[in-house]
């Protein structure tokens, strides 16, 4: 039973980890990435749709400093140029007939600054998912030793091995931040 807890425990606090990793992903840092563009939300075909690469365009960086989109329909072009410009993400596409090119403008010292602290709120958002994962699995292993299904050895040893894993994920999160701390200051 007790392992049953630490797999499922296991399993949400990497889900938890996952969506801090993608959500951090779109805070620009002066380099390009295929992130920065592809949530960005395009109307077009009289609906709206995400700029990813399965619903509109692939999305490449040929350099550090620019981004390359080529939709799957050339007639969109417009509409997903507008779109960028629309999303306040400080970008400024530019169409080249069937592809649409954005170049990254370096950042200013105090763009560095706003993006570190939204950086860092994410990561603390992924820390505080960590920590609900670790107190629901400490009510489960309290209630299973409530009902007697467990003795309170085994739920010691089980606080025991979730707190290893709470630490061990929020380490990770300690360490990513230090990369996009590094990425951000980087000039």
């Amino acid at each position: 039973m007790i392992d049953t807890i630490l797999t499922q425990t296991r399993t949400k606090m990497q889900k938890a980890l996952e969506i801090t990793k993608t959500d951090l992903s779109s805070v620009r840092s002066g380099r390009s990435t295929p992130a920065l563009v592809e949530h960005i939300v395009i109307v077009a075909y009289e609906g709206t749709q995400k700029l990813t690469v399965m619903e509109m365009a692939t999305i490449t960086t040929p350099d550090s400093k620019s981004i390359l989109i080529t939709p799957f329909d050339p007639t969109t072009v417009t509409d997903i140029v507008k779109g960028i410009q629309e999303s306040h993400a400080g970008l400024q596409p530019v169409s080249d007939g069937d592809v649409i090119r954005v170049s990254i403008p370096p950042l200013s010292e105090e763009q560095r600054k706003e993006y570190l602290k939204l950086a860092n709120a994410k990561l603390e958002a992924g820390r505080i998912m960590i920590r609900q994962v670790r107190q629901e699995s400490m009510k489960d292993l309290k209630r299973i030793k409530d009902e007697k299904i467990i003795g309170e050895d085994e739920e010691k040893v089980g606080e025991k091995k979730v707190q290893e894993l709470t630490d061990s994920m929020v380490k990770e999160l300690d360490e990513i931040q230090k990369r996009k701390e590094e990425e951000l200051m980087q000039v």
